[in-house]
This record gives C-alpha cells, structure tokens and sequence, in this order.
C-alpha cells in the first residue's frame, strides 16, 4: 500500500467521522417543535375570557394514538389552584382546552406536547386576568384536572410529569432518526471510499 494511498484512507476515514458527528448533532436538534403563537399570549393583560385557550407550534404535532396521551394544557392561579377540566385537544400543530378562569390575577399557562421527532416538549408563560364587571368566577382545584374522568378521542387529563403511553412513539421516533442518520453515514463512506480507490488507480506504480 503505498504512502499517497494511505494518507488518502486516512483523511477520507477523517471526512467520515466528521459526517457522522454533525448529522447526529443536528438531526435531534432541528426536529424538536417549539411555540410560534398561544392564546392568550405570553404576559398578555387579558380582559375577555376567550372560548378556548391555545398554544401553537411550528409544525404537526405528533399525536399518535389519536387520543392526545401525553399532552397538557394547564392553568393555574397565583395561588396554584387549577382551572379548566384538563381535557386536550391536539389539531394539526395546536393544542387547545376549553377556557376557564376565576378571579383577577396572575396566572400560568404550563404546556406539554409529543414533538414531530417523538420527544416530549414542555414550556410555561404567565398572563393577567382582568375580568370584566359581572364576570362569573370559576372555582379553582388544588388537584390536576383530570378530564371529566374520562378519555375521549382527542383529549386527556394526562397531569405534565406523570408517566404517558406514548412510549411508542418515542421508540418509533428514535428508531428512524438511528436509520436517516446510518443511511447518510453509509451513503457518504462508500462516496469516500469509491474516490479514493478511483485516485488510487489513476497514479499507477506508485512507490512504497
């Protein structure tokens, strides 16, 4: 094997390394879903009650049971007391439960999705609630919302950081970003090394 040849093998083995270190850092990191718009928004001063609260991410959500496991949309007082009846809907890239608040205040909106890649995202943002003369006050609970008790299609009471069926999806998830990340990888090696070899037989008798 002369010298050219082995340094050749070296720097392409080199290019190669390089490939797979930047695929497996950037894939994860370009697929993970993050919020792009919510209602109500970030320390907005709300002074009418909407009829659903929301929050909105930048590509379809990963909803793979059809019944929204792992997702949450929860509402909360200064006090920490919980509003709403926990039940999730998940549409296309969105997240919406119905609305429900009691009296004026601080409040935070803490939210839990399954991302496009099958990991689970979860952020919080507070608001204001200034509400109009004569509004109805919802009363709070000090438990999580539990969805009526029931799970219906396209809705859970799934509490954030509690254990979820979704299990699956994040198996499943992992398992195709190993298979795009080891096709590139194979792809790109056996480009390296059909180049090398094709250099390799251009300069003949070569010395040692």
């Amino acid at each position: 094997m002369s010298i050219r040849f082995t340094r050749s093998l070296v720097a392409g083995f080199g290019v190669l390394v390089a490939v797979v270190v930047v695929l497996t850092l950037a894939a994860p990191a370009q697929a993970h879903n993050y919020l792009i718009a919510s209602t109500p928004s970030a320390n907005e001063t709300l002074t009418e009650l909407p009829p659903l609260f929301s929050v909105t991410t930048n590509g379809t959500l990963l909803n793979i049971d059809g019944n929204a496991a792992g997702f949450a949309l929860q509402v909360r007082d200064s006090a920490g007391l919980y509003y709403g009846d926990g039940c999730v809907t998940v549409d296309g890239p969105t997240i919406l439960t119905g609305a429900a608040l009691g009296v004026g205040g601080r409040y935070t909106v803490t939210w839990q999705v399954i991302s496009t890649d099958a990991h689970t995202v979860s952020d919080s943002f507070d608001f204001t609630w200034q509400p109009p003369a004569g509004f109805a006050a919802s009363s709070g609970s000090k438990t999580v919302p539990d969805c009526h008790g029931t799970l219906k299609p396209n809705a859970t009471g799934t509490p954030l950081g509690g254990a979820t069926p979704a299990t699956a999806a994040v198996d499943n998830g992992t398992l195709a970003t190993v298979l795009w990340i080891g096709g590139a990888v194979l792809a790109v090696g056996v480009a390296v090394l059909v180049t090398i070899l094709a250099t390799s037989r251009k300069k003949p008798g070569g010395k040692a």
